[in-house]
């Protein structure tokens, strides 16, 4: 388990160049968790965009040729290219390989502006119909092929996935009423299991609006799912007795996580940002978005630990929280099953002062400009480091990332704004392990 120690914080001297490719994607918008290094070495990504009638857009980089190519959009790939509804903007989860094949999944990104947020679209543009819902999706390297798998029920998007990729199980959370899903591959068979909290991000602030978990773990041993809510409850689902559950002695409302209004859009309140699972000691790691202290918590005897706060250097002498309201996505375990690696935030100063974004944000996004940072925590020695921020080679900064793939060769990728010529879009980047 963690335990709680007085860290000396190393100084932040080394800037760390990332690399920027062009993907060819002149609509593409900010990316949430959908880059992976496969087991081929290649990385599987998508570019998201936010049009109505523009799919998002899936690709592989090869870094033996340092190429990007095109599999296809998403759309096209859901079967639903010649239909006139609101296009599969998005892929929001991580890729998972089973069988021989790529899984992953579709989410709207296509809003419509009710009562000042961005919800799932009532009315469609003219000539459109509705949003027909997230797919699961299967992806086979060998052909090229990619097989629809299910539809997700109610027009709903997949907001979070996970998959166990021992026997076959697909668990999701729907968007924007939080859902419970599971799809098992093998028989093809898919249950609903009801809303995890409240209306989810589709009810009514003040009343039973609920922010919805992002990430999902699964203990191999025993193939259980974990998610979290925005009232700190943690729900296990055990496929096998088909039975969804509160674990009664856990939850997630620790003093130094913050106190929320659970009820209010802008924070993950009291859910996780991204958690994973840590093979040697059968434990799941994760961080809380708002406050980025990481977290360990044993699901069998449901005893939860804080550790540090993953945030960067500068962060934790400024004693400030990071700019993105949610929290950061880009958490992985690294090729040794030992290292967690992060992409964080790291304050701005300019003339020495530091520069501060607004106090409070009504949804999931940027309340001002800041660094990005990559931190290593080694599990067994409990060792912190600040790597440094990270820069394009025009001294330019990789924003709005949520995303991260490791690979074994020593790069760290995920996606970023990139500006060229005066615009700016998301992309592919990658830098190198300092």
């Amino acid at each position: 388990m963690i335990s709680v120690s007085t860290l000396e914080l190393p100084s932040v001297e080394q800037i760390i160049t990332a690399e920027a490719f062009d993907s060819g994607f002149a609509d593409a918008h900010d990316t949430y968790n959908a880059v992976t290094v496969a087991a081929d070495g290649k990385v599987y990504y998508v570019l998201s965009s936010e049009k109505y009638n523009v799919a998002g857009r899936f690709f592989v980089f090869d870094p033996a040729t340092a190429t990007t190519r095109l599999i296809g959009n998403l759309s096209a790939l859901c079967g639903e290219d010649e239909t006139q509804c609101i296009a599969q903007g998005k892929s929001h989860v991580s890729f998972y390989e089973y069988g021989g094949k790529i899984f992953f999944a579709t989410h709207v990104g296509y809003y419509e502006l009710i009562d000042g947020m961005d919800r799932l679209p009532r009315n469609p543009p003219p000539g459109y119909e509705l949003y027909r819902g997230g797919h699961l999706l299967a992806y086979d390297p060998r052909t090229g092929g990619t097989e629809s798998l299910v539809l997700m029920q109610g027009g709903e998007g997949v907001v979070t996935m996970v998959m166990d990729t021992t026997r076959g199980h697909i668990f999701c959370i729907s968007w924007p009423t939080g859902n419970f899903i599971f799809y098992d591959v093998k028989t093809g068979r898919l249950r609903n299991k009801g809303r995890l909290s409240g209306e989810g991000e589709g009810g009514t602030p003040g009343k039973d609006f609920r922010s919805l978990c992002r990430s999902l773990v699964v203990d191999p041993g025993n193939g259980k799912v974990y998610a979290s809510t925005a009232d700190g409850a943690v729900w296990c689902y055990d496929p096998l007795a088909d039975r969804l559950f509160v674990l009664e002695h856990m939850d997630l409302k620790r003093d130094y996580f913050g106190t929320y209004n659970i009820t209010q859009p802008g924070s993950m309140a009291y859910n996780w940002r991204k958690v994973l699972w840590y093979p040697q000691s059968a434990l799941v790691y994760g961080v809380h978005g708002n406050s980025g202290y990481l977290f360990a918590f044993d699901p069998v005897t449901q005893d939860l630990a804080l550790g540090p706060r993953l945030t960067s250097g500068p962060s934790k002498r400024s004693g400030m929280y990071d700019q993105f309201s949610y929290g950061y996505l880009g958490f992985t375990l690294g090729p040794d099953n030992e290292t967690i690696y992060y992409l964080t935030g790291g304050p701005i100063y300019e003339k020495g002062k530091l520069v501060k974004g607004v106090r409070s944000i009504a949804k999931g996004a940027a309340r001002g400009p800041e660094n990005l940072h990559l931190v290593t925590y080694h599990i067994p020695t409990e060792y912190y480091q600040d790597h440094g921020p990270v820069f394009y080679a025009d001294g330019g900064r990789p924003a709005y990332v949520n995303a991260i793939a490791v690979s074994a060769d020593g790069y760290i990728y995920t996606i970023a704004r990139v500006t060229r010529n005066g615009k700016t879009v998301s992309d592919l980047i990658r830098f190198r392990i300092p």
